[in-house]
């Protein structure tokens, strides 16, 4: 009988501890459990709020050690240091990127005046080659006419014009339209073809 006795008392005792696991200490640490999950999602920082709190009521302040409001107050510099830090590289960039966005500018321009002297050249070019076919037409037109014909327009047109025009006709040609010039003439322009020949 003493061993039942004595196992009712360890059942009793037994479960007084389950029902205040079960009824006091479990339901708690589910309710601050959820507690600081909902604070959490709700973007409360829980822990600074206690400290917070803690250094407004005067026993807990003193038990706060003195090293953590020194540490608060250096990370707090430490922050504003970093974010003048931060101001200035900003400034920088925004500087570099002015200078950049001016030298793109500048190379636009340059690349526009390069595209623009590229068509002047290629214009110049352009009538260069149709200077030459009019020259050959003109030559080709001279070497066509009689000799007759040809050497009054020749005596007629500018020296330089007109040794650069006999010193491009056929030498057969060429022999032609000068015996058709008075003889002085005939005498000036060769002379001029002969310097024209040795200067080339």
């Amino acid at each position: 009988m003493g061993k039942t006795a004595e196992k009712e008392r360890k059942d009793k005792s037994t479960s007084r501890f389950q029902w205040v696991l079960f009824a006091g200490i479990i339901p708690l640490l589910f309710a601050v459990v959820t507690t600081l999950v909902v604070m959490q999602l709700a973007g409360v920082n829980i822990f600074e709020k206690a400290k917070e709190a803690g250094v407004k009521i005067p026993v807990i302040s003193s038990v706060i050690p003195t090293d953590a409001k020194e540490e608060a107050a250096k990370l707090e510099e430490r922050v504003l240091t970093l974010q003048s830090a931060i101001e200035e590289k900003d400034s920088e960039i925004s500087s570099l990127q002015g200078k950049i966005d001016s030298q793109e500018k500048e190379k636009e321009r340059l690349m526009a005046e390069q595209e623009q002297m590229q068509a002047q050249i290629e214009e110049l070019e352009q009538i260069q080659q149709e200077n030459k076919r009019a020259f050959k037409e003109m030559i080709s037109t001279f070497e066509s006419m009689s000799a007759k014909s040809a050497a009054p327009v020749l005596l007629n047109m500018e020296n330089d014009e007109a040794v650069k025009i006999l010193s491009n006709i056929k030498p057969d040609t060429l022999a032609k339209i000068l015996e058709k010039m008075p003889p002085e003439n005939a005498a000036k322009y060769t002379e001029l073809l002969s310097a024209n020949v040795d200067s080339n």
